[in-house]
């Protein structure tokens, strides 16, 4: 079976990934805590698409005081 080897994401070491890799796919610890922190203070998000277009709301005749306390 072919070694699969990955960068880690943050400082970009090559990774052997198997499963004696603790912190795959970061190279340590320290890289997986940098990654955490991260999301912790919203640096990475997961892009979400709003399932209401405001656009469609004006063509019906409604605006967001409709819908949000103001």
């Amino acid at each position: 079976m072919p070694l699969t080897v990955v960068n880690c994401p943050i400082c970009k070491t090559k990774v052997e990934w198997k499963d004696e890799s603790l912190f795959k796919p970061f190279c340590s610890e320290r890289c997986k805590l940098i990654d955490l922190g991260d999301w912790a203070s919203e640096k990475h998000a997961i892009p979400i698409k709003n399932s209401i277009d405001p656009d469609m709301l004006d063509d019906i005749g409604f605006d967001e005081g409709d819908f949000f306390k103001q």
